[in-house]
């Protein structure tokens, strides 16, 4: 490797994050969480995440894996599903963001998207045939809820579903559907013409007029598909609606209040990612006879990014609490998204920066996380509809139009 590139092996040696020494709140089984994740992201998923992000091919092998280490269905207990702690589960996401974003995503996907709504919204048939297969990787999920013409005003889809004898009929189209052309089944959001609510179905990959395809030409997440989907008069029969799921409120946003939980510890794994790849450059890079990291600038931007960093790390571990006590609520959970997405963003470009010319290559593991920063910032609410939400919360004035 030429001498300008920073080999995998040395991240996480100068891993200095835990400033405020928050380890010492953790349990044993929380530990034991973070540490089995990390061992996986260092010897596992940067030697070989380039190889498939670059060509945007799935990382099959490190997908099973999560199964093989029971990371599949976090929080969810029974089924074969872990049962972690809030804060066991944000650590694995931390963690896993801090090797890849599309290895994160995939696993935001499967567990809190696709298994958490069915945990949530469905009955236990659909909980005991699903949940057990998808935490093994057997089975694949997608949580179908953005529309062509609606991303952030997804309360207004326009997917249908209209009642026809004991079966529902659906039809509409979805984009950006994480897993779409892959899963096995599809948690789909469609507007009933009885009531006009949002209901929830579970939709088999095999049924008629069912159709997804992957998205190409992505600049980031490239290893893990987004896709179109088509549904056109797709029988689905009342015992595949979750009937748990019958207004958007009871459906997908109260799926949604966990997983933003979530982007915020993605966020923060992703930022120090980057911390640590620009403190481990700037002692490795001599420039001018001695270290970049001997230049006062050099260090007043690591200590800045540093303050970030820690920061967010506080941000998810009152999450984690707060979600432990039953009291994590979608302002909350938003406001957390909101700053840690827009500091992970901050970070990583100054440390973009810092590595100069060499930031831009994969192998020095900046780049791949510049990119995939942005996903997390746009996907589950963007910045500026996470600030409309607290906005309302704080003043009590809506803003939306």
């Amino acid at each position: 490797m030429a001498a300008t590139a920073m080999p995998f092996e040395h991240l996480g040696e100068g891993l200095v994050t835990d400033y405020f020494i928050v380890r010492e709140q953790l349990t044993d089984e929380q530990w034991e969480r973070f540490r089995v994740t990390r061992r996986f992201v260092d010897e596992e998923v940067l030697p070989a995440i380039n190889a498939y992000w670059e060509p945007a091919e799935l990382p099959w092998p490190l997908m099973r894996r999560l199964a093989e280490l029971g990371l599949y269905g976090e929080d969810i207990v029974g089924y074969g599903c872990p049962g972690m702690s809030p804060l066991a589960r944000g650590l694995v996401n931390m963690e896993l963001h801090r090797g890849d974003g599309s290895v994160g995503t995939f696993l935001g996907v499967q567990s809190g998207l696709a298994m958490k709504s069915i945990a949530l919204l469905g009955d236990e048939a659909q909980k005991a045939r699903w949940l057990p297969a998808m935490a093994k990787l057997e089975k694949i999920g997608a949580f179908a809820l953005t529309e062509p013409a609606h991303g952030s005003d997804s309360v207004a889809l326009e997917t249908s579903a209209r009642r026809d004898g004991a079966d529902w009929v659906l039809d509409g189209s979805k984009r950006w559907i994480g897993n779409g052309s892959i899963a096995d089944v599809v948690v789909v959001f469609a507007r009933s013409d009885e009531d006009g609510q949002v209901k929830s179905f579970l939709v088999e990959k095999d049924m008629p007029g069912f159709r997804a395809e992957t998205m190409v030409g992505k600049g980031a997440s490239r290893s893990i598909w987004q896709a179109e989907i088509e549904l056109d008069g797709v029988r689905v029969p009342e015992s595949s609606r979750l009937p748990g799921g019958s207004t958007f409120k009871d459906g997908p946003a109260r799926v949604l209040v966990t997983t933003r939980s979530i982007c915020a510890w993605g966020a923060l794994g992703h930022a120090v990612a980057a911390y640590d790849a620009a403190l481990t450059y700037s002692k490795q890079r001599t420039q001018f006879g001695k270290p970049l990291c001997s230049f006062q600038i050099v260090q007043e931007r690591l200590v800045r990014m540093l303050a970030e960093v820690t920061s967010m790390q506080l941000y998810c571990m009152q999450l984690a609490r707060l979600e432990e006590a039953g009291r994590l609520s979608d302002t909350i959970a938003g406001l957390a998204k909101f700053n840690n997405t827009t500091k992970a963003r901050q970070v990583i470009a100054e440390a973009r920066d810092l590595l100069g010319g060499n930031g831009v290559l994969l192998e020095n593991h900046v780049i791949r996380h510049m990119g995939d920063i942005e996903v997390i910032h746009t996907f589950e609410g963007t910045a500026t509809m996470q600030t409309l939400i607290v906005g309302r919360d704080i003043t009590g004035v809506g803003a939306f139009v």
